[in-house]
């Protein structure tokens, strides 16, 4: 079953999140339009287009389900790289990060979050038979030539750069499509990214799979795990606030596992932090 915040813990916490003040102007003219706007980076099983032009992946269906439940019946895609959604909606671009994006104290200080409706690992992306042996990050950092690909404005940058890989051993591409030519032309020896993103990518061509076993980046001496949620702008405190009571009731029930199976989501992937607690180290509310 879902974690449930107990209800006074919830009240508080989205009190602590609301920040000075709150401005329903998004709220008034999404309940008004019946329409939201999500954003999304094009990348499965998070959120991306079909090739009919329909939207796919956790993030449009947990959020279609949880505006369907708050009356808004339309869910309108826009797609955009991923180093460019946080940009877009604080632009007026759309209304809502749905695009399976890691909650960090870094990107609390420039959107609003929800909880966290996932948690995963890491992985990488290596070419078949992993010919330099790469089962960490700290593999890469260890060899001496070893390039790795990373998306911008993914969280995986970070990392690499806490373990020690040098700027000059990074690769910054723009999207996952760009990551796999990388590895299978060896311009990277591996690409970073969530364990289900690399599952899906190694699944599509014989040329490339995911490093088994893998360990993910130990950063101040944890291993890195991620939680995804969806992302608010930081003056649409009731918009977020309405979505997160949604996302709460929903995580957990069978309504929310038929949901999100389809893109390998399930209670194996259930979060057990809170946005307030990844938001730990940001000043302001998260």
């Amino acid at each position: 079953m879902a974690r449930r915040l107990p209800v006074l813990a919830l009240v508080f916490a989205l009190a602590g999140c609301a920040g000075n003040g709150e401005d329903g102007s998004a709220w008034e003219r999404i309940r008004a339009e019946g329409k939201v706007r999500i954003g999304i980076a094009n990348e499965p099983p998070y959120g991306y287009l079909e090739a009919d032009g329909s939207v796919a992946g956790e993030a449009p269906a947990v959020a279609r389900r949880i505006f369907a439940g708050l009356g808004v019946g339309k869910v309108e895609p826009v797609v955009v790289e991923f180093g460019s959604l946080i940009p877009g909606l604080n632009a007026g671009r759309f209304d809502v990060i749905a695009a399976g994006m890691y909650v960090t104290p870094e990107r609390c200080r420039e959107v609003l979050f929800s909880d966290p409706s996932y948690r995963i690992a890491e992985a990488v992306l290596v070419a078949a038979g992993n010919p330099l042996g790469i089962h960490s990050y700290e593999d890469v950092r260890d060899h001496e030539s070893a390039v790795l690909g990373v998306v911008a404005g993914a969280v995986e940058a970070g990392y690499a750069r806490e373990v020690g890989i040098p700027e000059s051993r990074l690769v910054i591409l723009p999207d996952n499509a760009t990551a796999m030519a990388a590895v299978r032309s060896g311009r990277v020896v591996a690409y970073a990214g969530t364990a289900l993103t690399i599952a899906r990518l190694a699944e599509s061509s014989p040329d490339v799979e995911a490093a088994e076993p893998f360990r993910g980046p130990v950063i101040d001496g944890e291993e890195i795990a991620g939680y995804g949620a969806f992302a608010f702008r930081r003056s649409d405190v009731e918009l977020r606030d309405r979505f997160n009571t949604g996302l709460l009731d929903l995580l957990g029930t069978q309504v929310w596992r038929d949901l999100v199976a389809p893109y390998g989501f399930g209670d194996h992937t259930l979060p057990d932090r809170t946005a307030r607690e990844l938001c730990r180290d940001t000043a302001g509310p998260p």
